[in-house]
């Protein structure tokens, strides 16, 4: 991020499906996200571009572009890399939040880069942005339960009891979003990722692998 006074533009992504049907399912937790952001810094969702429902304002100081894709999960990037390229943003000053199988429910976790992991909205967005050097904020939602399909879980509502834990967790996943927007990737990691015992840090992404 650069230091200038007037800095460009800053894409932050939240990634999910479009539509009530998927509205309260997990899989959406990158748009309940920036929804949260939204609400908190009174910006609102009334622009139509690029297949994407788009809000512009200020975080911490910096003009920024809140994209949440209306393309279903799978074709992300095309949003995403028509609005990168129309307001010139860098790949660097693009921060991608989405939700991740492979965390406990409720950890965050900020990396500056990463694979796609098996997330199929992260795949579109590198193979469109051209490159995997971009900063993500992965929101844990936890394994299936039982033998119960990835793709079925991801595509579950959170219940009532786990609502009431993601509207705390969402709130944290706004100030990391703050803290990292105005003191940079490094800080916003070293204040907001959890490390559970036992588990590895690693700069590689979950593994969602579903739509």
């Amino acid at each position: 991020m650069s230091d200038t006074a007037e800095q460009g533009w800053m894409l932050l992504v939240g990634l999910g499906n479009p539509g009530r049907t998927y509205k309260q399912n997990r899989h959406n937790a990158g748009f309940h996200c920036l929804d949260r952001l939204a609400e908190a810094h009174s910006l609102r969702f009334d622009v139509k571009r690029d297949k994407a429902e788009v809000a512009l304002g200020r975080v911490a100081g910096r003009r920024v572009v809140l994209v949440k894709p209306q393309t279903y999960m799978n074709d992300s990037g095309v949003s995403v890399g028509a609005l990168a390229r129309f307001y010139k943003v860098e790949p660097a000053d693009v921060l991608v939040v989405y939700d991740d199988l492979d965390l406990p429910q409720g950890t965050l976790r900020v990396r500056p880069r990463g694979s796609a992991g098996g997330h199929r909205g992260m795949l579109s967005i590198m193979e469109h942005l051209g490159t995997r050097a971009f900063p993500r904020l992965r929101i844990g939602i936890g394994r299936p339960p039982g033998r119960m399909p990835p793709k079925a879980y991801v595509l579950q509502d959170f219940g009532d009891d786990e609502w009431a834990e993601m509207t705390e967790v969402y709130d944290r996943a706004v100030a990391a979003i703050e803290c990292l927007i105005a003191h940079g990737v490094k800080e916003a990691m070293n204040r907001f990722n959890a490390r559970p015992t036992g588990e590895p840090e690693s700069d590689e992404a979950g593994r969602s692998g579903v739509a």
